[in-house]
């Protein structure tokens, strides 16, 4: 254990060197201050937004429904990761195009639409979950079939 961990230590501090000379060799001086304040406002969002509502999504779930399983919390909690990271990716990308450019071909599409739709579809898959969930829940508690096959005692 104590090799692997010293083999990924090791590994990361490469990582992070090779990724501070591509910034220092390819960023010109004058562009690093923007990815600076990107990065910053990645990980406030990350650590102030996404994580703690994730955490409460769960716990609302584990209080609103007790009998709810496992996964159903893990869909929904995974839903909502990927419609946080796919804002967080295609938002700079509508910023960009209202600001305008020069080549239109760069910012092709209606990137607000196009978020919308997939968050959308986003949305009733976790309503569906829930649905499933809340269903099959009150079956089993109501001596209904259990996806084990047996039946619950009450």
């Amino acid at each position: 254990m104590k090799a692997a961990r010293i083999v990924l230590v090791v590994l990361g501090v490469l990582v992070i060197a090779f990724g501070a000379y591509v910034l220092v060799t390819s960023v010109k001086p004058n562009r690093i201050g923007g990815l600076a304040t990107w990065l910053l406002g990645a990980v406030i969002l990350h650590d102030a937004i996404l994580s703690p509502f994730v955490v409460g999504a769960g716990l609302l779930l584990r209080r609103a429904g007790r009998s709810l399983r496992a996964w159903v919390l893990v869909v929904v909690q995974t839903v909502i990761v990927l419609g946080s990271v796919l804002a967080l990716v295609v938002l700079p990308e509508i910023a960009a195009k209202r600001h305008g450019q020069k080549n239109p071909t760069i910012l092709p599409f209606d990137y607000g639409t196009r978020l919308l739709i997939v968050e959308g579809v986003l949305l009733l898959v976790v309503v569906a979950v829930l649905v499933v969930g809340v269903v099959r829940a009150r079956r089993t508690r109501a001596g209904g079939p259990r996806a084990d096959g047996a039946r619950a005692t009450g």
